[in-house]
C-alpha cells in the first residue's frame, strides 16, 4: 500500500476510520464494514494516537 499505515494482519488503512469517524459514523459502522479489523485493534489505535497528541502537546 506504498507506506499506508493499515491495521495489522490487514489491507485496511487506519485512515479508513479516520474518514469514518470525521463523517459521523461510528466505530461500530467502521467494524460492520471491516470484519477483518478488530474492536481492540481500533481502540489500540485510538490510544497510541491519543498518547502521541499528548506527548506532542507536552
Amino acid at each position: 500500500m506504498g507506506g499506508t499505515p493499515v491495521f495489522a494482519g490487514t489491507r485496511v488503512p487506519v485512515q479508513t476510520l479516520i474518514d469514518y469517524l470525521e463523517g459521523s459514523e461510528t466505530i461500530d459502522d467502521f467494524l460492520e464494514g471491516f470484519p477483518t479489523v478488530s474492536r481492540e485493534q481500533v481502540f489500540a489505535f485510538l490510544e497510541e494516537a491519543k498518547d502521541r497528541i499528548v506527548a506532542a502537546g507536552s
